[in-house]
């Protein structure tokens, strides 16, 4: 059992939607720690120049280790009362 947030990340590469999300899910883990789902919510590009940036939009979903790393997530202090 655990408890688990929900947030939204955005992910850009000039390659591919595909290298975006893996981009944004393996800095969302080094970051989040235990991310579980990634549900992709929107997809887009930006064309600068000859240029084509893939963005990704996608709703992580990671599991909260502790009361001191929610507040870290959520930039706010967290009782443990």
């Amino acid at each position: 059992m655990g408890t688990y947030k929900f947030i939204e990340i955005v992910g850009t590469s000039s390659k591919s939607w595909e290298d975006a999300a893996s981009v944004a899910v393996e800095d969302a883990c080094k970051e989040l720690g235990e991310v579980r789902v990634a549900e992709v919510k929107q997809m887009d590009l930006k064309v600068v120049g000859d240029v084509i940036f893939y963005r990704i939009r996608l709703s992580v979903s990671f599991k909260i280790q502790s009361m001191a790393k929610l507040a870290e997530v959520l930039g706010t202090e967290v009782s443990e009362d």
